[in-house]
């Protein structure tokens, strides 16, 4: 079942079109990542999904069981993001805001949620460290558990391993891939063109040419020869 359904979607700021007419769908329990070019629109297509800004034309239309405050996003860090000077604890937590309404306070159920997501990403020993004092696969961990304390249903991740070292980065997309594999619908931008064809089962491509389709199809795709031929060169 679609959880997800993008139908001639058209994508910019200010009249200003990055890309157009596009068209996909996520099912539920999906794992697709989106590649392509730098500057090809793919955090302004993660932001749209999120409803932070508009469309220019076209639908996004959501299953009814997915509210849009049900949707957990990992977004890429800036230097001030890296420096919140808040424990752990209190950053998991604020993953549940969407859920208290107009309600000042945390429930029972709430906090015990951010204590599952902690122990789940295996950072409960560090909940009263302060954010800012973290490594940077740590910080993840902490992001990746507020993403969840925000859904059961669909995480979208904007390079989520940017930065980080190669044992890092393999942990962090087995941490993904587990929590796919627990029914959590992923949708994943990734420069990493290797590891987006290791985890993924679809692949969306954007840019001067628009693929989608499962992971096996886009290898013997144009679009995906082409790019894979760019990666191995070394120029993106």
């Amino acid at each position: 079942m679609a959880l997800l359904t993008i139908q001639n979607l058209s994508l910019g700021y200010d009249s200003h079109t990055i890309l157009e007419d596009l068209n996909f769908v996520v099912n539920k329990g999906d794992y697709l990542c989106i590649v392509g070019e730098n500057g090809s629109g793919k955090t302004t297509l993660v932001k749209t999904l999120l409803h932070l800004q508009e469309p220019l034309k076209g639908q996004i239309l959501i299953d009814d069981g997915l509210k849009k405050n049900e949707i957990g996003y990992l977004p890429q860090q800036t230097i001030v993001q890296k420096d919140f000077p808040a424990s752990v604890k209190e950053i998991v937590l604020s993953g549940c805001q969407g859920q208290c309404g107009l309600r000042p306070f945390y429930n029972k159920e709430e906090k015990a949620l951010a204590e599952k997501n902690m122990e789940r990403m295996g950072i409960s020993a560090l909940k009263s460290s302060c954010y800012r004092e973290l490594s940077g696969g740590q910080q993840q961990r902490v992001l990746l558990a507020r993403a969840l304390c925000a859904t059961r249903k669909l995480l979208l991740l904007d390079e989520p391993v940017s930065g980080l070292d190669p044992k890092v980065t393999s942990e962090m997309y087995e941490l993904i891939a587990q929590l796919n594999q627990e029914g959590i619908t992923i949708i994943m931008i990734s420069h990493d063109i290797a590891a987006a064809l290791r985890y993924a089962d679809h692949i969306l491509h954007i840019g001067d040419t628009v693929f989608f389709g499962t992971k096996e199809e886009y290898i013997e795709s144009d679009a995906g020869k082409f790019f894979l031929a760019q990666q191995k060169g070394g120029d993106i």
